[in-house]
Formats: structure tokens, C-alpha cells, sequence
């Protein structure tokens, strides 16, 4: 499997990818991601009423998924306005697609050792 060095030119650092595959395992963080996603930007409030589920435990998800880097909030007025933030993602995107090219390159491997004998 790759492996994720701080400073590679490949774009990203483990603890990015940790810490977005640490949020994204929540169901309830990819709902609120996904809502961000077509909406491009939401309230506290905005997300409680679409996700169903209290304002306060939004509030802690928008949280973790702000140490994961994907999401930044911005405040406006009294509202706090929180804009879905896609680098963070596109990085894990990138060490998955790398390591799942590792795993296809062994598996032909293995599967051309078994056709040779």
C-alpha cells in the first residue's frame, strides 16, 4: 500500500487522510456533507432541519468535520456560516485510488502466476 509521507509531491499527508476517513465514518457527517454539497453552504440551523437531528449535535459533527478540514464556517451576522471545503476530500480520493492501483497490480499478478501453472 502507498504510503502517505508528510511533504510528497502526491498531494497528501496521513494526517489529512486519517482524519477525513475518521469523519467520513459517521453516516450522519456524509448526510451533512452531502447536503453541503448541493446546497454549497449552510447554517447550523439549515442542516439541522435537513438532516433531522438537533442543532447541537450538528453542531459537534460541523466540528469534527472542521479538524478534517472539510468545512470552514465564517460568521455572518449572528449566524455562522459554514462552506464545504473539497481539497481535504479530493487528497483521500487520491491515496484511495493509489492504493487500490497497488492492490489491482498484485492481484494481476497473482491471477497471471495461477493461469501460468
Amino acid at each position: 500500500m502507498p504510503e502517505a509521507r508528510r511533504g510528497r509531491s502526491d498531494g497528501y499527508a496521513p494526517n489529512t487522510v486519517t482524519a477525513v476517513l475518521d469523519a467520513l465514518a459517521d453516516p450522519r457527517r456524509r448526510e451533512i456533507i452531502d447536503v453541503m454539497a448541493r446546497s454549497g453552504q449552510a447554517t447550523a440551523t439549515t442542516l439541522a432541519a435537513e438532516v433531522d437531528v438537533s442543532r447541537q449535535a450538528i453542531a459537534k459533527h460541523l466540528g469534527v468535520l472542521a479538524d478534517a478540514g472539510l468545512v470552514a464556517s465564517a460568521r455572518q451576522g449572528r449566524e455562522v456560516l459554514y462552506v464545504l471545503r473539497p481539497a481535504p476530500l479530493e487528497a483521500t480520493a487520491r491515496w484511495m485510488k493509489d492504493a487500490a492501483a497497488v492492490w489491482d497490480r498484485r492481484l494481476d499478478a497473482l491471477k497471471r502466476a495461477a493461469e501460468e501453472s
